[in-house]
């Protein structure tokens, strides 16, 4: 049913005069582009700290305001909804942003969702999920506000805050497309949060007008990610999953960490594909999954080279406790330390969960292994993981 929504007034909006007596979900939606577009600048110049913190110069937040006005092209009628969604926690001498941001996630979440909705009419519920998920991702957001340089308008006392911001917009303007997913390097939550709680502020503004919300803040988050888009670079882990459910193969994707870093392997129906390391374990599974992926795409075969050691790809689980025993007594590492991490059902039905720990110069190696109905197998399954882990890390 092509159902309109309630008349609205007139938006103050600067250069534009938005008369919404007509205005439904379907005339706000515009088409789409046939694949996102490429060529869009995401590069921001080296952040200044003098706009940047309020403690070590004089911070003018009704110049902040008129800036944020102008890249919005919305007027705001209740200014201090603005400027609180301008003021970080850290900074004590006004109400922060965090009751607006709460609003913001769900309101741009729920706008999303109309849109996607109204814009692909045929497809699953599923697949909407996907692109609504990817527009309004804390990794899309977050360069939302690297490109609309957002951050600078904050006011914030939180040390080492203005690094961590200058050194991920270095990272985005080497990018090539724009990401929705685990770039490489973690977004600071902050962006993401700023560009939310702007949202929210325009939509209390607004009387909370999803419609006018939507017509507002839309270009803001251009380009917006499309079923297109996604289908030429799906989510990693999403697609990896898909596509070998496709073919009947399982997919398993194994975490493992040293002091320094988290690593990802995956493995489909029990044979080592491909793995992926960052210092974030979401984005080691991300990476993983995108070296799986490529392995897959040019039908590579899904098997490990032979391990030294006289270990090689075809070795019973079963022995796997003692040989992982003997390796350690060749590298000279303590003997490795199993825990239950599950010990559960009745006694006739037990499950059991084992992890292993390694200590080493590098720090504390760790996997589990897959569930088993007694506990010597679990530990030879989690010995099993670990000793594939150390060959394909490159400590054997």
């Amino acid at each position: 049913m092509n159902k309109s929504f309630p008349q609205v007034h007139t938006v103050t909006h600067r250069d534009t005069d938005l008369h919404a007596s007509s205005i439904s979900y379907n005339h706000v939606t515009p088409s789409f582009p046939s694949k996102i577009e490429t060529s869009m600048d995401f590069y921001a110049p080296p952040i200044s700290d003098n706009h940047i913190t309020p403690t070590s110069s004089p911070f003018k937040i009704e110049a902040s305001i008129a800036a944020v006005e102008r890249i919005l092209n919305y007027s705001f009628r209740n200014k201090r909804l603005l400027e609180e969604a301008l003021t970080h926690s850290s900074y004590s001498d006004s109400s922060s942003y965090q009751r607006l941001e709460f609003v913001g996630d769900a309101a741009l979440g729920l706008a999303l969702t109309n849109h996607v909705f109204l814009a692909y009419p045929k497809l699953e519920p599923g697949q909407l999920s996907l692109i609504r998920a990817a527009n309004i991702s804390t990794e899309k957001l977050a360069r939302v506000a690297i490109k609309h340089r957002l951050f600078q308008f904050v006011r914030h006392s939180a040390i080492g805050l203005e690094h961590k911001v200058r050194e991920f917009a270095e990272v985005v303007s080497q990018e090539d497309d724009p990401v929705s997913y685990g770039g490489s390097m973690k977004a600071p939550k902050i962006l993401a949060d700023i560009v939310e709680s702007i949202a929210a502020a325009v939509y209390v503004d607004i009387d909370f007008d999803l419609t006018k919300l939507w017509v507002i803040f839309r270009g803001l988050l251009e380009p917006i990610v499309t079923l297109e888009h996604l289908q030429q670079q799906p989510q990693p882990v999403t697609f990896l999953f898909e596509f070998c459910q496709k073919q009947g193969k399982h997919v398993d994707i194994k975490h493992w960490k040293t002091e320094l870093k988290n690593i990802a392997s995956v493995y489909v129906d029990g044979e080592f594909v491909a793995s992926g390391s960052s210092e974030q374990k979401e984005i080691a599974k991300l990476n993983a999954a995108r070296g799986a992926l490529y392995k897959l795409s040019e039908s590579m075969p899904a098997n490990v080279n032979a391990f030294e050691n006289g270990i090689n790809g075809s070795f019973e689980i079963e022995g796997a406790k003692q040989k992982l025993h003997e390796l350690c007594n060749k590298k000279k590492w303590p003997k490795p330390i199993y825990e239950l991490e599950k010990d559960e059902g009745r006694s006739h039905e037990k499950k059991f969960v084992s992890s292993v720990k390694i200590p080493t110069v590098d720090g504390t190696l760790y996997i589990t292994g897959d569930e088993k109905s007694r506990v010597k197998e679990a530990e030879n399954s989690a010995s099993y993981f670990m000793i594939r882990a150390l060959q394909e890390s490159g400590y054997l």
